[in-house]
């Protein structure tokens, strides 16, 4: 049983070792993740040079995904490394403290502008809510709060302002700098953090186009003003991720998961790819085994129609990375065996502006409906592999390309697999038959299935998709 959802796992430390990194792509990854708020850029090229080595050793091909710091608005060190905050104290965020001379009474932060942004009412969020400060009143560059919910606060933890309105730009001179070592290492994606519009989206693009880098823009949903634009964000990206953490101590932990939702469906309705991401399997850290409400977690999100399922720090940092990724294929092959129980709706009602998009629907259709064993997409973008990927449908999708580039990219396409294919003819019934030979040949069919192929004549031009076939495997055995 095959697996659609596709599982992105974070590359640090506890995946260094060569064996590990082996092991995780024999338990599933099908995309790694390089977190650039730690580790310098050589670090995080030999990583990924060592998964993409472990992918080719086993005949597998995977996708990088970089991901930017952003402007991750924090506060500065303490003299003695952490306080204690009681309810009730006065604490105070100043601007002109020094980072490292922070006190019982006050602490830097690294966003000169924060008292710009926040003023009397307003309730500040520090390290991922754990601590609510709210805002009595600003005065210059001092921004003096009560303590609403206390407890130990250390060095360098996150500031979020509840209900977002924070005016930090998306992309910082470091992201800058990192999207020009994402395009060296030949990132297949780009995740930009803190997106507040489609403007960022669309500057991060061309920064990283402008860096020689080829691949598609993730969009991090963690902003409460994001959710707002979701819509246009959406548009804007290739894909993007629902980075729960933020956003939650943004917008409420609770309205998370009916966002989270939203999200997915707007996504799929824009034929755009989407990531669920953080905190997935949190307690696997430490525990070699999940939780009861990790495992629905992970298999809600797939039910749901996410294309990908994130790991963070379970694989970067955890005691247990494998046995991590193995657990999340676990729970996404079952969750998707009852998913095909129910008889997919998508586009039904949908109108099509291209050819190409109109026979990926129709094939989809049809896949679903007829006895078929494999869809071999022969594709030069990928685009028929994606938009076939928006219908629910338990039929494998191959992507047959040459296109290196289109390889790594349809890794994170749910139910979409790359298979490297070089077409040797330039007539469609014999190039029909090599792809359905090298389907035979990597064992996804046999003599009597029926496979649907999609193909554009003329032959290798993008976009080109105007052909479907529905053709029984032994018809195409030439002596």
């Amino acid at each position: 049983m095959f697996r659609r959802t596709k599982i992105v796992a974070t590359l640090g430390p506890a995946t260094d070792d060569p064996k590990v990194m082996h092991k995780l792509i024999e338990a599933g990854v099908d995309v790694i993740r390089l977190n650039f708020s730690h580790g310098a850029p050589a670090i995080h090229a030999r990583r990924a040079q060592m998964a993409r080595d472990a992918a080719r050793a086993h005949d597998r091909q995977i996708g990088v995904l970089v991901d930017l710091q952003g402007p991750k608005i924090r506060i500065g060190k303490f003299n003695d490394g952490k306080i204690e905050l009681l309810e009730g104290d006065t604490f105070v965020l100043d601007a002109d403290l020094p980072l490292h001379a922070g006190t019982k009474e006050r602490v830097g932060v690294t966003y000169k502008a924060l008292p710009q942004d926040v003023g009397r009412g307003s309730t500040l969020l520090l390290d991922d809510g754990r601590i609510v400060l709210w805002v009595d009143q600003v005065v210059g560059n001092e921004i003096i709060c009560r303590v609403v919910v206390g407890g130990e606060l250390s060095d360098n933890k996150g500031i979020n302002r509840q209900g977002g309105g924070l005016s930090a730009k998306a992309l910082t001179e470091k992201d800058r700098e990192d999207i020009k070592h994402a395009a060296a290492l030949n990132a297949d994606y780009l995740a930009i953090s803190f997106p507040r519009s489609a403007a960022d989206v669309h500057e991060a693009r061309e920064l990283f186009r402008a860096a020689g880098g080829h691949g598609g823009i993730v969009a991090k949903i963690e902003r409460a003003e994001a959710v707002t634009a979701i819509a246009e964000i959406t548009h804007a990206a290739d894909v993007v991720m629902i980075a729960r953490g933020d956003l939650a101590v943004e917008i409420g932990d609770a309205d998370v998961p009916p966002i989270q939702k939203r999200i997915v469906r707007v996504a799929r309705r824009m034929n755009k790819i989407v990531i669920t991401a953080t905190q997935m399997m949190e307690s696997m850290i430490e525990n070699a085994i999940p939780t009861r409400a990790e495992v629905s977690d992970v298999a809600n999100a797939v039910l749901d129609g996410t294309d990908a399922v994130m790991l963070s720090a379970e694989t970067a940092s955890g005691r247990h990375p494998v046995a991590a990724v193995a657990a999340m294929d676990r729970v996404c092959r079952v969750a998707e065996h009852e998913d095909e129980m129910v008889h997919p709706r998508e586009r039904r009602e949908a109108s099509f502006k291209r050819v190409d998009e109109a026979i990926a629907m129709a094939v989809m259709y049809v896949a679903n409906h007829l006895p078929v064993k494999a869809i071999a997409a022969l594709t030069e973008s990928g685009s028929t592999a994606l938009w076939m990927s928006r219908v629910s449908s338990a039929v494998p999708i191959y992507a047959m390309t040459p296109s290196a580039q289109t390889q790594s990219k349809v890794t994170l396409y749910r139910g979409v697999f790359p298979v490297a294919f070089e077409q040797k003819s330039s007539d469609p019934p014999v190039v029909m038959k090599q792809a359905v030979d090298e389907l035979r040949r990597r064992g996804a069919v046999r003599d009597d299935d029926l496979v649907i192929l999609t193909i554009g004549e003329p032959l290798a031009k993008p976009g080109g998709t105007n052909t479907m076939k529905i053709i029984r495997v032994s018809d195409l055995r030439l002596g």
